[in-house]
């Protein structure tokens, strides 16, 4: 019988890995760096509805304070879009290109 020690995930980023050209060092190094938004006191709910709103709309106010400047708030979308389900912030981008998103303006 196999040992439960076999499928634990964190030994897919501990295990030595096989030789890999640059390009494929580049993703593992982007995947090792993905995290979900962390905790927030402000939104205690199961629902994360709140959560998620206001983490797109952060990443909207980095964007504005930095002169949209997407890579210095790369990991702003990422939390953003870590608790958001792609279709609310898919329509939420598309909202904003035709200039009818509710939420701050950039």
């Amino acid at each position: 019988m196999p040992d439960i020690d076999d499928y634990k995930l964190n030994k897919i980023f501990t295990a030595t890995p096989p030789d890999l050209s640059a390009e494929e060092e580049t993703l593992l190094k982007a995947v090792k760096q993905v995290r979900t938004t962390p905790r927030d006191a402000r939104f205690p709910a199961f629902n994360q509805a709140g959560h998620c709103w206001n983490r797109y709309n952060e990443w909207l106010v980095c964007l504005k304070q930095t002169g949209k400047d997407e890579d210095s708030c790369k990991p702003m979308r990422q939390l953003a879009t870590s608790v958001c389900p792609s279709i609310w912030y898919d329509k939420w981008d598309e909202e904003r290109e035709e200039g009818t998103f509710p939420g701050v303006k950039v």
